[in-house]
């Protein structure tokens, strides 16, 4: 991203959401940039899946096409940040086969986040397979954050996975996301481990972190994989 479209967009949030929250934006960015090359990857057997029900609250609905979406709920989405670019990775996004999740509490849009079967929009950490399901770009609105929101769409759409038939679920998390760091941890996911990942010439290569161990769980991902060359120690 250049500079200038940053101060753009900076310039755009101040307006919009003025000076203490564009600090906190600012800061967030800087965050992102220091640490946006290493994840922390998740993985969930979908063979036990989680069972606790939704509080009465709550409620989760899943939408498969553009025209699924309300005139609201598609507002609210893609006005607290660029509507045009927003609207575009919705439309690109559910024309690719992604599922999104709302999630509401009483009648109003909390959060949501998005699901592929089969395969990802990026290169993953691991293979994906046709049974295998990969969430991703997980989002709770500032009003209904503290509330536990984001586990509870997790745990719901993981259940639903599994009613499906699916057999396992993949997860990822920026590093500097603690946020979202804390919030698996109220779920089914099993830490793997913190990963970088990078594509050249058509081929992805992912490095693990060598400060801390790889679990057995990414031992046993990788047996199940032809790719396994691919992985990496850094």
């Amino acid at each position: 991203m250049g500079f200038s479209v940053l101060i753009r967009r900076l310039a755009t949030y101040f307006k919009r959401h003025g000076f203490r929250a564009t600090t906190r934006r600012a800061s967030l960015a800087t965050r992102r940039v220091l640490f946006s090359n290493r994840q922390v990857v998740f993985y969930c057997d979908l063979a036990n899946p989680p069972q606790e029900a939704l509080p009465n609250f709550l409620t989760v609905e899943r939408k498969k096409s553009y025209e699924e979406l309300s005139a609201p709920d598609l507002h609210k989405m893609v006005s607290f940040w660029n509507p045009t670019v927003a609207q575009r990775n919705i439309e690109e996004r559910l024309g690719k086969g992604a599922s999104l999740w709302l999630i509401k509490s009483g009648e109003q849009l909390a959060g949501y986040g998005w699901t592929l079967q089969g395969r990802t929009i990026e290169p993953h950490y691991f293979p994906v397979g046709r049974e295998d399901v990969h969430l991703f770009d997980f989002y709770v609105f500032p009003e209904h954050r503290g509330q536990g929101i984001n586990p509870q769409l997790v745990r719901e759409i993981l259940r639903g996975s599994a009613i499906e038939g699916l057999c396992r679920a993949f997860i990822e998390a920026a590093e500097w996301n603690q946020a979202q760091l804390t919030s698996l941890t109220k779920t089914s996911f099993r830490r793997v481990g913190r990963a970088r990942k990078m594509t050249m010439f058509g081929r992805t290569v992912v490095c693990w972190d060598k400060s801390e161990s790889v679990s057995g769980v990414t031992e046993n991902l990788r047996s199940m994989s032809a790719a396994v060359p691919r992985v990496a120690r850094d």
